[in-house]
């Protein structure tokens, strides 16, 4: 019997949990956006400790919540830019390779569907990467190039802030971008379509609509959106339109939905921002410092932990997403992308990556199928990364 299996066994209450979690284990469970690199080893934190209560994850947790395949965010924001931002990847994919191979039962590093079959065969953490933000390679192809040959298989074409080729969806939306027009420029075109060659996913998460369609119309492979929820379920800048999710489904790609609240409860943000406010005094020291309004959302998290937890939405929000998605396009479009130690606040029973099991449970509940929970465990994912590689 499979040691996680015989351990999910012995939680309390598993003998009426006993179906979902032998399909929990059965599937392999992919997760497409974890942001631990940036959000904790390169703070300073070990993941191959117990860092329980602390962050979302470490490695012996992402074995507790049978998670097979983690792709890991390789992150800055856009206080790093030309000489620093390139760099700074680099270090995090430096900071993965050192934990795998100080670590080789537990982890290893995959390029290719070959090497995650590998992992998960050997019964091991099957560490991908992903490069969330196109202003890390600088403007310069030969990056791109690099990141490749180091094991990046994504990149999103931008985080919140545009580059010279792509804008973003919060320019976009906030109309504050004017070096450019909007959408892709003949060089992002050619980056699109170097991905392509490479066998690298274009991942559309962050990106502005106008972005998004010239991306669309660009690619040749199947697009990923590794951290992005529904529109009109939660209409906020990050989230996909209808139109857009339709555009993927025809394209063959995949919707990896994200569990933060302030993508999934339309009432989340106002009802967050009340909060922060009714702490005025620190919330302004933090305004005065700068602090990006993540930042701050992560502050009070973790100062007001009791108080903030009473805003996290029901697990059920991030079910009615899929839904949503499967309802549109069908089961064969959606995925799961955390966003886990990248955001605040996910939905009450999700408290970090050991709780994955829940999701299975509520997708039985839903009435779907045992292929369909595999299709959205990780199988969409699957067939995705095979198509860019061919």
């Amino acid at each position: 019997m499979n040691v996680r299996f015989l351990f999910l066994l012995l939680l309390p209450g598993s003998i009426s949990a006993q179906p979902y979690l032998k399909l929990h284990n059965k599937a392999i469970v992919v997760d497409t956006h974890n942001d631990v690199l940036s959000g904790v080893v390169m703070q300073g934190m070990n993941i191959e400790g117990d860092l329980t209560g602390k962050t979302h994850s470490d490695l012996a947790r992402f074995r507790k919540g049978g998670v097979d395949v983690q792709v890991f965010s390789i992150f800055c924001d856009d206080r790093y830019g030309k000489g620093s931002a390139f760099h700074r990847a680099l270090q995090e994919i430096d900071s993965l390779y050192a934990i795998a191979g100080r670590n080789p039962e537990k982890m290893q590093i995959v390029k290719d569907p070959a090497g995650l079959q590998d992992a998960v065969r050997h019964h091991r953490l099957a560490a991908m990467m992903g490069v969330e933000g196109g202003h890390m390679i600088e403007d310069d192809m030969d990056c791109l190039d690099s990141l490749f040959n180091r094991g990046v298989r994504y990149m999103t074409l931008t985080w919140n802030n545009s580059t010279s080729w792509a804008t973003s969806a919060r320019d976009e939306t906030t109309h504050a971008w004017t070096v450019t027009p909007y959408g892709l420029t003949g060089k992002g075109k050619m980056i699109v379509q170097r991905m392509n060659q490479l066998g690298m996913l274009v991942d559309l998460s962050h990106v502005g609509e106008q972005t998004f369609w010239d991306a669309i119309h660009t690619t040749t492979k199947p697009v990923l959106v590794s951290h992005s929820s529904v529109y009109a379920l939660c209409p906020v800048f990050r989230n996909l339109k209808d139109d857009q999710i339709k555009a993927i489904g025809k394209n063959g790609g995949v919707i990896q939905v994200n569990f933060y609240s302030g993508f999934l409860d339309s009432t989340y943000t106002k009802r967050m921002q009340a909060f922060t406010s009714s702490h005025q005094q620190e919330l302004d020291s933090l305004t005065a410092a700068r602090t990006p309004d993540y930042a701050i959302n992560e502050y009070f998290a973790h100062t007001y932990p009791q108080e903030t937890s009473t805003l996290r939405p029901p697990l059920s929000l991030l079910i009615d997403h899929i839904d949503y998605i499967v309802k549109l396009i069908g089961p064969d479009h959606v995925g799961l992308g955390s966003d886990f130690d990248g955001i605040e606040s996910a939905p009450r029973e999700l408290d970090d990556v050991t709780k994955y099991p829940l999701i299975t449970r509520e997708l039985l509940k839903r009435g779907y199928s045992t292929a369909d929970i595999e299709k959205i465990l990780g199988g969409n994912f699957i067939r995705v990364l095979k198509e860019n590689m061919r």
